[in-house]
C-alpha cells in the first residue's frame, strides 16, 4: 500500500470542522447585520423584535459550538490542533456573545441608539465580523493566504479604532449628558461593544496561529 493511501484512512470522512467554523462564522456576520440594524432603528418595538431575532441568532450559534466542541470529543484525527480548534470555537462564540449582550442592553436600558459612539461602534463591529468571517472561509484550503492576513490586519485596526472610538465616546458622554442614570446606561453599552471588536482580534490572533502552524 502507497504511503499516500495509507495516510487517506485516517483522513476524517467529511470537513465537518470546516463546515461548522463556517456556519459559526456566518452567524456572528448576520448577528452583526442585525446589530447595525438595530442601532438604525428610530422605533423602540422594531428594535425590540430585531433583538429578539438576534438572541435566536445566539442561540443557534450556541447548538454550532457545541457540536464542534462535541466533534472534537468524537473525532481522533482533526484539520488541525484540538487546543487550536478548541480556541477558535471559543473565541467565534465570544464575539456573538457580546453581540448578544450589546443588543440586549441597548434594549434593555431602552436607550436612544441614534448616538455616535453606539453608532460607530456598530458599524466596526460589522466590519471585523466581515473579516473574520473572510479569514474563516479561508481555513478548508489556505490558499488565498494573502486575503486572510489581509483580513486579521484589518480585525487588528478595527479593534484599535474602536478603542479611540471608545475613549471619544466616553470624553463626549461626561461633558454633554446630564442625567446620571444615562451616563451609566451608554457607558456599558459603550464597553460591551468594544469588547465585542476585542474578541474579533482575539479569533483573528487563533486564525493567524493556525496558519503559521499549518500553511
Amino acid at each position: 500500500m502507497r504511503l499516500n493511501n495509507f495516510g487517506n484512512l485516517f483522513m476524517p470522512k467529511n470537513k465537518v470542522f470546516y463546515e461548522l467554523f463556517e456556519a459559526v462564522a456566518d452567524k456572528v456576520l448576520e448577528m452583526a447585520i442585525k446589530l447595525k440594524e438595530m442601532v438604525s432603528e428610530p422605533d423602540a418595538n422594531k428594535r425590540a423584535s430585531i433583538q429578539a431575532h438576534i438572541e435566536d441568532l445566539e442561540h443557534k450559534n450556541d447548538e454550532n459550538t457545541h457540536r464542534i466542541f462535541t466533534e472534537l470529543g468524537r473525532n481522533f484525527i482533526t484539520p488541525f490542533d484540538r487546543e487550536d480548534i478548541h480556541y477558535l470555537a471559543t473565541a467565534l462564540d465570544d464575539i456573538c456573545d457580546y453581540i448578544y449582550a450589546s443588543s440586549k442592553k441597548i434594549n434593555f436600558y431602552n436607550v436612544n441608539p441614534n448616538d455616535t459612539g453606539i453608532q460607530k461602534m456598530a458599524e466596526l463591529i460589522l466590519h471585523g465580523s466581515q473579516e473574520i468571517r473572510k479569514a474563516v472561509m479561508g481555513l478548508r484550503d489556505m490558499k488565498n493566504l494573502r486575503e486572510m492576513m489581509e483580513a486579521m490586519v484589518k480585525v487588528n485596526s478595527i479593534e484599535n479604532q474602536a478603542d479611540d472610538v471608545f475613549d471619544m465616546s466616553i470624553e463626549l458622554l461626561f461633558q454633554q449628558e446630564n442625567d446620571f442614570k444615562e451616563v451609566i446606561k451608554k457607558r456599558e453599552i459603550y464597553q460591551v461593544m468594544e469588547i465585542a471588536t476585542d474578541k474579533c482580534e482575539d479569533a483573528a490572533n487563533v486564525i493567524e496561529s493556525i496558519i503559521i502552524k499549518y500553511a
